[in-house]
C-alpha cells in the first residue's frame, strides 16, 4: 500500500504511513496541532487493537473534513453488514479493496475522486478569475457561488487586503465600483452582471440566427439531460440558463444515492460532466441572458431575452426549476450575504471553521448542506419546523445527520429574528409548541425551506397552480387545452410547450426523477414534431 501510494502521489502529495492504530492517531494529532490539512485517511479494518471503522470515527474528530477510506481485503464477506452501518452512519466515507497488483487502477481511480474533490473545495493553482471585493458583500458572495456552481476555478482576495490592494493596482482601477473581476486574458469588469462575466470568458450569450428543433430553458438535471437527449437524436438544440448549470443540484456538496456514482458526486461535477456531454453533442448554449417572455408565431414560438434577443423554436421545453423561499423577516433580509443565505453552503462553507452555523429545513438540500458544513469543522445546528425529516429527507441523509457528532438537530423550532451590525451575531428562535422563545449566538443562517417556481415570466395562457408551478398533461383543465387531440404527458397548456423537472405540478424533487423527464420529453417532441 505505501508502495503504491508514494509510486503514483509523490512528490504532488505528501503521504505517511504508520504501522499501527494508536500510531496514526497519535500522527494525527500532531499534524493539526501544526495546522497541516489532511486529505484522506486510510485505514485497514483488521488492525491490532481497533478496527478500521473504530480508527476512522476518531480520526472524524481531528480531521472532520477528510475523506475517511475503509480498506478490505479480497474476498473478506465478514465485515459488509459492520460497513454497511458504518458508511449509513458517517462514520466513513467509503469502502475500497485494497490493490491486488502494482497499478490497480480501479483503486487509484477513488482516490483520485476524493483528490480532485479536496482540489474543487479548496482552490489553489491556476485562478481563471480573480474577484476583489468586500468581504461579506452579498454581489461578492453571489458572484462567488455562481463561479463555484459553475465549476470555475477563482480566487477571492478582499479589497482590503494586501493582495487585494495589488491586484487593483495592477489593474489600474481608480475608485472602482466593487467587486471588480479579472480574467485570466486580461479583462476588468467592475461589479458585472453574470453575462458581462460570462462573455469575458468566451461563453456565447446570444442565440445563433436559425429556427431551433428545442428551445430548453432552465439547465438544471431536467434541461441538461433533454439538451443532451435532443441534440443526440439530431434535433438542433439550444439551452438557455441565466445563473448556473445544474440548477439546485449544482449546490450539492456530495449527492450519494445517484445511480451509477458509488463514491458519491458533487452536483456542480455531475452538471460539468453533463454539460460536456451535451456540449460535444452539439448543443448550443447561451448562458446569462434571462428569459423574460414567450409568444406563439404561426406554427413557431419566439422566446424573448433580457437583452431584447429573439431565440426562435418548434418547440419550447419549460425546466427552470425554482428557489428556496425568503424568511420575510426584515433584520435578516438586510444581512443576507453578511451571514444570511438563502443557498447552499458551497463557497462560503470553508470560512466556517469553529463557528456556530444554523440551517433552516428539512428536506435533502438542508441535509446535504449541514453534513458539508459539518465536515468544514462548523458547529452545526438544523431547525426544521416538522417533527421528523421522514417525509422529505432520503433515508441514508437522515442516518448521516443524526449520527454526525458537529449536528444538532432541532424539531419543532422555528426562526423569528436575528441581529447584528453588519454581519450576523445572534438568532431568535421559538419552538412551536410551546411558544418559549429565545435568543442563540448565530454566526450564519443557511435558509433552504420551501420552493418557488421560476414562472413569473410565462404567458399568461400556460396553466398553472395556485403555488404557480406548470399543469401539464393529464393533470390540465379541459378547457384550457385548444386542440382535439389530447394533451401528451408534460405538455403544457400551449401545444408543443412542455414542463420538466422542479417547475411542473406534482414533479418528484429527485435528481434521477428530473433527469428522467428530460429523456422522455423527447420522445415527445418527436411525436409534436411528427404530427407538424
Amino acid at each position: 500500500m505505501d508502495r503504491e501510494l508514494r509510486h503514483r502521489y509523490e512528490p504532488d502529495y505528501e503521504v505517511i504511513t504508520t504501522g499501527g492504530a494508536e500510531a496514526g492517531l497519535e500522527l494525527l494529532g500532531k499534524l493539526a496541532q501544526a495546522g497541516r490539512e489532511v486529505i484522506v485517511v486510510l485505514a485497514d479494518q483488521r488492525m491490532p487493537g481497533m478496527t478500521g471503522t473504530e480508527f476512522l470515527t476518531r480520526a472524524r474528530h481531528v480531521f472532520p473534513a477528510s475523506g475517511r477510506i475503509l480498506l478490505v481485503s479480497w474476498g473478506d464477506g465478514t465485515s459488509v453488514e459492520a460497513i454497511r452501518q458504518a458508511m449509513c452512519l458517517g462514520q466513513i466515507d467509503d469502502c475500497l479493496l485494497k490493490p491486488a497488483q502494482a497499478r490497480d487502477e480501479q483503486f487509484h481511480g477513488a482516490i483520485a475522486h476524493y483528490l480532485e474533490g479536496w482540489a474543487r473545495e479548496h482552490g489553489g493553482g491556476f485562478e481563471l478569475v480573480k474577484v476583489v471585493g468586500d468581504e461579506g458583500a452579498t454581489r461578492s458572495c453571489e458572484l462567488c457561488e455562481i463561479l463555484a456552481r459553475n465549476g470555475v476555478r477563482f480566487g477571492f482576495h478582499a479589497a482590503g487586503s494586501p493582495a487585494g490592494r495589488a491586484l487593483l493596482e495592477q489593474a489600474a482601477v481608480v475608485s472602482p465600483a466593487l467587486p471588480v473581476v479579472i480574467v485570466f486574458n486580461g479583462s476588468i469588469l467592475e461589479n458585472p452582471t453574470n453575462s458581462m462575466v460570462a462573455e469575458a470568458l468566451g461563453v456565447d450569450i446570444h442565440p445563433r440566427d436559425l429556427l431551433y428543433d428545442i428551445a430548453v430553458i432552465g439547465a438544471g438535471p431536467a434541461g441538461l439531460s433533454a439538451a443532451v437527449y435532443g441534440a443526440s437524436e439530431g434535433l438542433v438544440t439550444a439551452l438557455l440558463e441565466p445563473e448556473a448549470f445544474g440548477g439546485q443540484a449544482s449546490a450539492s456538496s456530495k449527492i450519494r444515492n445517484y445511480p451509477g456514482f458509488p463514491h458519491g458526486i458533487s452536483g456542480a461535477e455531475l452538471a460539468f460532466r453533463t454539460l460536456q456531454q451535451a456540449r460535444f453533442l452539439g448543443v448550443d448554449f447561451i448562458y446569462g441572458n434571462r428569459v423574460t417572455g414567450l409568444r406563439q408565431r404561426g406554427d413557431t414560438y419566439v422566446v424573448t431575452l433580457e437583452d431584447r434577443g429573439e431565440l426562435r423554436s418548434r418547440t419550447v421545453i419549460i425546466a427552470t426549476g425554482c428557489s428556496y423561499r425568503r424568511l420575510g423577516i426584515p433584520t435578516l433580509e438586510a444581512l443576507v450575504g453578511a451571514g444570511v443565505f438563502y443557498w447552499p453552503a458551497i463557497w462560503e462553507a470553508r470560512s466556517m471553521r469553529d463557528r456556530d452555523v444554523f440551517v433552516v429545513g428539512g428536506a435533502n438540500s438542508a441535509g446535504q448542506a449541514a453534513m458539508h458544513l459539518a465536515s468544514c469543522g462548523a458547529r452545526v445546528t438544523i431547525l426544521s419546523r416538522s417533527s421528523s425529516f421522514a417525509q422529505a429527507m432520503s433515508a441514508y441523509l437522515i442516518d448521516e445527520v443524526e449520527n454526525s457528532p458537529a449536528i444538532t438537530v432541532r424539531h419543532g423550532v422555528e426562526v423569528i429574528g436575528g441581529r447584528g451590525r453588519g454581519c450576523l451575531e445572534s438568532l431568535t428562535l421559538r419552538d412551536r409548541r410551546s411558544g418559549r422563545e429565545e435568543t442563540v449566538p448565530a454566526q450564519a443562517l443557511f435558509a433552504l425551506i420551501g420552493t418557488e417556481p421560476h414562472t413569473d415570466w410565462l404567458p399568461a395562457n400556460i396553466e398553472r397552480d395556485h403555488s404557480g408551478f406548470v399543469l401539464a398533461g393529464a393533470d390540465l383543465s379541459p378547457t384550457r387545452w385548444p386542440l382535439a387531440r389530447r394533451p401528451l404527458l408534460l405538455e403544457t397548456s400551449l401545444p408543443s410547450v412542455f414542463a420538466i423537472g422542479d417547475v411542473r405540478h406534482g414533479s418528484v424533487k429527485r435528481i434521477a426523477t428530473a433527469v428522467g423527464e428530460g429523456s422522455t420529453v423527447i420522445r415527445l417532441i418527436h411525436q409534436c414534431l411528427g404530427a407538424d
